[in-house]
C-alpha cells in the first residue's frame, strides 16, 4: 500500500511517499481504507524529533486522524459496523502504523460511523481534536450553568471545546484575535476578549470571581491561574504542570487515554448531525503534497484543518 511518511527526522521536506505491506486486521480490529488523513500539529512534531520507544524503527509514518470506508473485520471486533460503511477513527501512531496511508488497522473502539452529510476531509477533521476537547471537559467535570475560559478557541481543539462546551450547558469566556472575533462568536462563545497575556486579567474583569475552570490551548501556562476562581481547574494541553496560586490546579491531558472511548466518539459524530459541532477545513491536498501542507501548518494562522486525500 501506499503511505506517506520518513525514514529520518527533520522538517517537512523529509516527508516522502512509502510503499509498505498492507496490515490485516486481527482479532477486535477494523481495516480501514484511508480516503483521508488530517495534518495536526501532532505530526510535525513526531516528524521533528524522537518521541516513542526508543526500539521503534523507520520508516515512521505519522497521522492521528482518518476517514475511509471499511475493508475487513477481524475476527470478534465487537462491532456494529459492516464492510463499506463510511467511518472516521482515532489512531495512535507507532512506527509505520498511522493514519497517512492507504490502509489503517485500529481497534474496532477507535472507529464509528462518518457523520451523515460530512465530506471525507471534513470527517477527517474531528476524532482527535473532538475527543481532546471532549477529554478537556471530562476532566473540568464542570456543570450546566458554571463558567468556562478557554485559550486558542480559534484552533482545532479550542473551537470544539466552544462548542462542546455550550452542548453541555456551560456559559463560554473565549479569546480571540480581532480577526477571529466574529467565527468565535459564530461558534457559540457567550464573551469574547482579545487573546494574549493579558486574557487572564480580561477575564477576572469580566466575571470578578473568577471562572470555574479552563482549558489552555494557547499554552499560557502559570499566567492562566489568575482567570479562575479560588481552587478551581486548568487544564493544559501543551503539558504545563505548574504550582498553581489560589490552590488552582494544573492538569496536563493527553488524548490516547481516549483512543478507545467509543460512545465519546460516536457522540461526537452525533453532536455534528445535530448542528452543534463545525467541521472546519482550510485546505485538501493529495497525499503526495504532504511535504506542501507541512510547510503551510508550519507557517501557522491556518484557520480550519489541513488534510491529505488518498
Amino acid at each position: 500500500m501506499k503511505a506517506v511518511g520518513f525514514t529520518e527526522f527533520g522538517g517537512p521536506e523529509v516527508l516522502q511517499v512509502l510503499e509498505l505491506p498492507t496490515p490485516e486486521a486481527g482479532p477486535g480490529e477494523v481495516r480501514i481504507r484511508v480516503h483521508a488523513a488530517t495534518v495536526n500539529a501532532v505530526d510535525a512534531l513526531q516528524r521533528g524529533g524522537p518521541s516513542g520507544p526508543p526500539d521503534v524503527q523507520p520508516p515512521f509514518v505519522p497521522g492521528m486522524d482518518a476517514m475511509g470506508v471499511v475493508d475487513q473485520i477481524g475476527p470478534g471486533a465487537d462491532t456494529d459496523l459492516t464492510v463499506g460503511d463510511r467511518v472516521m477513527a482515532i489512531v495512535v501512531p507507532s512506527g509505520s502504523h498511522g493514519a497517512y496511508a492507504e490502509q489503517v488497522v485500529v481497534p474496532a473502539e477507535s472507529v464509528v460511523h462518518a457523520p451523515y452529510g460530512a465530506t471525507d476531509a471534513q470527517a477527517a477533521s474531528l476524532p482527535m481534536n473532538g475527543l481532546t476537547a471532549r477529554l478537556a471537559l471530562d476532566t473540568l467535570d464542570l456543570k450546566p450553568g458554571q463558567t468556562i475560559a478557554i485559550t486558542g478557541a480559534a484552533g482545532a481543539v479550542g473551537g470544539y471545546a466552544v462548542q462542546l462546551a455550550k452542548a453541555d450547558g456551560l456559559r463560554v469566556v473565549a479569546d480571540a484575535s480581532e480577526q477571529d472575533e466574529t467565527l468565535i462568536k459564530e461558534l457559540g462563545a457567550d464573551v469574547v476578549l482579545r487573546r494574549g497575556a493579558e486574557y487572564p486579567d480580561r477575564v477576572r474583569a469580566e466575571v470578578p470571581e473568577g471562572v470555574d475552570g479552563l482549558v489552555d490551548g494557547a499554552g499560557l501556562g502559570a499566567l492562566t491561574a489568575r482567570a479562575v476562581r479560588d481552587a478551581g481547574r486548568v487544564v493544559t494541553l501543551l503539558g504545563f504542570d505548574g504550582p498553581g496560586e489560589r490552590d488552582v490546579v494544573f492538569e496536563p491531558i493527553v488524548v490516547f487515554g481516549y483512543a478507545r472511548e467509543h460512545a465519546k466518539l460516536d457522540q461526537l459524530r452525533q453532536r455534528v448531525e445535530e448542528g452543534r459541532i463545525t467541521l472546519r477545513v482550510a485546505k485538501t491536498f493529495p497525499a503526495e503534497q504532504a511535504v506542501e501542507a507541512h510547510r503551510l501548518l508550519a507557517a501557522g494562522g491556518v484557520r480550519g484543518r489541513l488534510v491529505l486525500t488518498f
